[in-house]
């Protein structure tokens, strides 16, 4: 069964910090790369790290620096270590391999990208 549950957002004071955690069913954590994403109003879904099974990362330009990925391969899951918050980190961040899993749906009768709800980052004083 697939499966992405973030959590860990909340609302923090620009230059606070959070952290992250996915929990990710096996099938996707144990043999992808996987990312954090994040889609702020308005503006698409960005992908802003991703970490490969042996730990190789890779940022945003917007993040580095400020922003961790790692990866627990014991328990499945992903953490985003952010500091050094700005009101622009504003959005609602996803955790999901990279590219995005696909899993086919009913209502739409093709694969698409499979997406959890996601966890809410408000940044502001």
């Amino acid at each position: 069964q697939v499966q992405l549950v973030e959590s860990g957002g909340g609302l923090v004071q620009p230059g606070g910090s959070l952290r992250l955690s996915c929990a990710a069913s096996g099938s996707i954590f144990s043999n992808n790369r996987m990312g954090w994403y994040r889609q702020a109003p308005g503006k698409q879904r960005e992908l802003i790290a991703t970490i490969t099974t042996g730990t190789t990362t890779v940022y945003a330009d917007s993040v580095k620096g400020r922003f961790t990925i790692s990866r627990d391969s014991a328990k499945n899951t992903l953490y985003l270590q952010m500091n050094s918050l700005k009101p622009e980190d504003t959005a609602v961040y996803y955790c999901n391999a990279d590219p995005p899993i696909k899993t086919y749906s009913n209502v739409l009768q093709r694969r698409r990208d499979y997406w959890g709800r996601g966890t809410q980052v408000t940044v502001s004083s």
